[in-house]
């Protein structure tokens, strides 16, 4: 069935100005001023987007769908991602990272989850390894896991900076991040390497030595958690100004905040002010990854959970409460992330595109209704469709 959505306010995410979008085959047919079709009502849809912003659905480029956690025991081993989270959040595409425990979330559990993702309904891509050095990979090679598994499309989440990681070498990230960028330019994949940063006041440090040491460039990496402390958000600012990209974490408790400058919203205007480019900065929201907090003698005393519907409700405070225009907050989950990951058909509303989108309220900027490849998962507010296993 074709769907015509009309008279909606699109932000591509570039505003176009209200628009007829016509969907057809999973993808974005034609964006125009004015689109009339005349078909039997079970061939078209026509849906009135009157009042209602029209938004790419957000790509979340960090999420442990197959669970995380576990820094409290097996007790607390979090769950695996379930479809309405995302749907709830309007994302409609995500990517999968193991995290701290690279012993029992396995890479062929992740890449099982990410297709049964797939087959209820969103978009799944993944990363091959965990915190640890060396890789636990699928196939023993980091760049064969990007060349001959369809889902993978970098490395990651490799930790530094954390009492919780390898310790890993300068040269081993350098070896990671050329295997995973050779294993790239040979699929046409993206081949980045995402790095999860703790509080050590090492910060980028290793980072920075590999690309000031070898030909990797900057933009081979995608370090994440930017806004865990005031010293790694004004690391990040330095790092992101050189032109790297810096992820910023939505998923958090306040308790865990040094402060109010490290909440995304927050942190994404004070970035914007310094003067970093819109386009080095994405939010990711964790999402079912655990939130441990530690003491100052690394023993655990708090542990939360992250929850992908974070994401977006961080994009609406960056605009409601930080003033930050609509089209420049949403670039952080939908078209910097699809430039980032070389995610082609996504990320923008225009012709060929991939039909994720979203449609939001134009006061109060609450999500009305979200489609994923050319299908509604949530429509006025009412969910359309769940996962597998849920009521």
């Amino acid at each position: 069935m074709l769907k015509l959505i009309k008279n909606v306010n699109v932000y591509s995410p570039d505003y176009l100005g209200v628009k007829d979008v016509l969907i057809a085959d999973g993808r974005i047919a034609s964006v125009e001023d004015q689109i009339d079709i005349r078909l039997d009502s079970n061939l078209l849809e026509i849906i009135d987007g009157s009042n209602k912003k029209m938004m790419p659905g957000l790509i979340d480029s960090h999420v442990h769908i197959t669970g995380g956690g576990g820094e409290g025991s097996f007790k607390t081993r979090t769950p695996e991602l379930m479809l309405s989270d995302c749907i709830s959040g309007g994302v409609t595409t995500v990517i999968g990272v193991i995290g701290t425990d690279g012993t029992t979330r396995t890479m062929t559990n992740l890449i099982a989850k990410a297709k049964g993702l797939k087959e209820e309904g969103i978009s799944c891509y993944c990363q091959t390894g965990s915190y640890q050095v060396p890789v636990k990979t699928l196939t023993g090679s980091i760049e064969q896991d990007i060349m001959l598994v369809e889902e993978i499309i970098g490395a990651g989440e490799i930790a530094i900076s954390d009492h919780r990681s390898s310790q890993p070498t300068r040269d081993e990230l350098a070896r990671i991040a050329s295997e995973a960028r050779v294993g790239g330019i040979l699929s046409g994949k993206a081949g980045v390497v995402n790095v999860h940063l703790g509080d050590s006041p090492d910060r980028l440090k290793l980072i920075e030595e590999v690309v000031s040491t070898t030909e990797i460039p900057i933009t081979q990496f995608v370090p994440t958690h930017i806004n865990r402390n005031e010293a790694l958000l004004e690391a990040g600012i330095a790092f992101a100004k050189k032109g790297g990209y810096v992820d910023f974490t939505t998923s958090t408790a306040k308790e865990f905040l040094e402060s109010d400058k490290t909440k995304c919203s927050r942190g994404l205007k004070r970035m914007l002010d310094e003067g970093v480019p819109i386009e080095q900065i994405t939010f990711t929201s964790d999402g079912q990854g655990s939130l441990p907090q530690f003491d100052e003698n690394r023993n655990l005393v708090g542990l939360k959970i992250g929850r992908v519907v974070s994401l977006y409700n961080e994009i609406r405070d960056s605009v409601l409460e930080g003033e930050i225009p609509f089209e420049t907050a949403i670039r952080v989950a939908t078209s910097n992330v699809a430039h980032a990951y070389k995610l082609a058909r996504k990320g923008k509303v225009g012709a060929g595109f991939d039909a994720d989108l979203l449609l939001v309220s134009s006061d109060e900027l609450t999500i009305d209704s979200v489609m994923a490849k050319g299908e509604w998962m949530m429509k006025d507010g009412g969910h359309i469709r769940k996962g597998t296993f849920e009521d």
